[in-house]
C-alpha cells in the first residue's frame, strides 16, 4: 500500500499511455480511490473488444496508406503542389500508427510482453502520429482555403508555397515529437492482477494536475484547434462554392461536407470522454464503481472510432481526387502490362501527366 500511494498510474483511453488515447492498458487504476473497484470488468471487455476492432484498422488503414506512399513515391515521383506534400507525411503519419496497434491489441488480450524499452518507443511512437496526422488534416484545411478563396495569389506563389510546405511538415513533425515527450519519459510497465500492462506512471509529487494538463492539451492541440480552424476554412470555401454553378465546385462541397462530417463522428464522441476523464481527475466526480466501469467501457469502443480515422484518411483526401484515382488505374494497367509482357519499356512512361495545377487539384477532392 505504500508503494501505491508513492505513484499516480496515469491511464487514460489510448493504446500507449495517457493522452489522445491513452495507455493500452484500460484505466484501470488512474487514482487511489479507483483502487477500491473492481476493474476486472474493463479488462475483460477490452480483451474482447479491442484485438478484433484494432487489427481490422491495421490492415485497412495500412494498405490504404501503404498505397498512397507507394503512388507518391514509386509512380507520380513528384510533389508538385502543398496538397501532394501535405497527403505523403499525412499518409506516413497515418502508417506508422496504425503499426502501433497490433502491440496494443496484444496488450489487451495477454498484457504486455515486450519489455520496457519498447513500451516507451510504442507510446511515444503512437502519441507522434497521432498529433501530427490531426496536424496535417488542418494544414491540407488551410492550404484548400489559400487556393480556392485565394486562388490569384496561390498560383502566383505556388513554388514558394510549396517550399514553405517542408517546412511547415518538419514543424508539425516536430511539435509532435514535443508533445510525445511525457509517453517517452513516463511510461512504464505495472503488473495489475500479475499481468504487466505499458502505461504511463507519474510520482506522487505531479499528482492528478499533470493528467488533467496532459488530457487538457490532447483534446485543445488534437482536436479543438483543428477542429475550429477546419471549420473556419471550410465555412468560406463553401460561401465561395455558393457563388459558382461549376460543377466540379459543387462536387467538391459534397466531398467537404463528408470530410467535416467524418472528423466530427470520429473524432468528438471520444474527446468528449476525455474531458470526462480530465473533470473526473481533478473532482472525483464518478464514485460508483459500476458507472465508472460502465464509463471505461464506452470509453474503449469510442477510441476504436476515432481510430478509425486513420483507415478514412487515404480515402477521404487521396483516393476520392480525381488526379490521384487516374494514377492508381495507370499503376494497375501497368502491372498488368508487366504480367503480359516482357519489354523494358513501360506504358507510363507514354502516359500523359494530368494537370497539376493547385486550384483544379483541391477542387478534385
Amino acid at each position: 500500500m505504500k508503494d501505491i500511494m508513492n505513484i499516480t498510474l496515469f491511464t487514460t483511453a489510448d493504446p500507449s499511455s495517457s493522452s489522445f488515447m491513452a495507455a493500452t492498458t484500460d484505466e484501470d487504476y488512474s487514482d487511489y480511490e479507483d483502487l477500491m473497484c473492481d476493474r476486472a470488468p474493463v479488462r475483460a471487455f477490452r480483451r474482447w473488444c479491442e484485438p478484433p476492432l484494432f487489427w481490422i484498422i491495421t490492415l485497412v488503414g495500412g494498405a490504404g496508406n501503404l498505397a498512397v506512399v507507394w503512388i507518391y513515391l514509386n509512380f507520380r515521383r513528384r510533389l508538385k503542389t502543398m496538397s501532394d506534400v501535405y497527403l505523403l507525411n499525412l499518409a506516413i503519419a497515418d502508417l506508422l500508427f496504425v503499426v502501433t496497434l497490433p502491440l496494443w491489441a496484444a496488450e489487451a488480450s495477454h498484457g504486455w510482453n515486450f519489455g520496457l524499452v519498447l513500451c516507451k518507443l510504442n507510446s511515444a511512437l503512437y502519441k507522434v502520429n497521432l498529433f501530427s496526422s490531426t496536424l496535417l488534416l488542418t494544414c491540407i484545411s488551410a492550404d484548400r482555403y489559400v487556393v480556392i478563396v485565394e486562388a490569384t495569389k496561390a498560383q502566383n506563389s505556388r513554388l514558394e508555397r510549396r517550399r514553405r510546405s517542408w517546412l511547415v511538415c518538419v514543424g508539425v513533425w516536430l511539435l509532435a515529437l514535443l508533445l510525445a515527450t511525457p509517453e517517452l519519459l513516463f511510461s512504464t510497465t505495472v503488473d495489475v492482477d500479475s499481468q504487466p500492462y505499458c502505461r504511463m506512471v507519474f510520482p506522487a509529487h505531479l499528482g492528478n494536475f499533470t493528467k488533467v494538463l496532459l488530457l487538457s492539451l490532447q483534446v485543445s492541440i488534437g482536436f479543438l484547434l483543428p477542429f475550429i480552424i477546419m471549420s473556419f476554412c471550410y465555412s468560406v470555401i463553401v460561401a465561395k462554392l455558393l457563388n459558382t454553378r461549376s460543377f466540379q465546385k459543387h462536387k467538391a462541397m459534397r466531398v467537404i461536407l463528408v470530410v467535416v462530417v467524418v472528423f466530427v463522428l470520429s473524432q468528438l464522441p471520444y474527446n468528449g470522454v476525455l474531458v470526462v476523464q480530465a473533470t473526473q481527475a481533478s473532482t472525483m466526480s464518478l464514485k460508483d464503481c459500476e458507472q465508472i466501469n460502465c464509463f471505461d467501457m464506452v470509453g474503449q469502443v469510442l477510441k476504436s472510432l476515432a481510430y478509425m480515422h486513420a483507415c478514412l484518411n487515404p480515402f477521404l483526401y487521396a483516393f476520392v481526387g480525381v488526379r490521384f484515382r487516374h494514377d492508381v488505374l495507370q499503376l494497375l494497367h501497368w502491372r498488368c502490362w508487366r504480367c503480359q509482357t516482357s519489354s523494358n519499356k513501360s506504358p507510363l512512361s507514354s502516359t500523359r501527366v494530368m494537370s497539376d495545377s493547385d486550384t483544379s487539384q483541391a477542387l478534385s477532392l
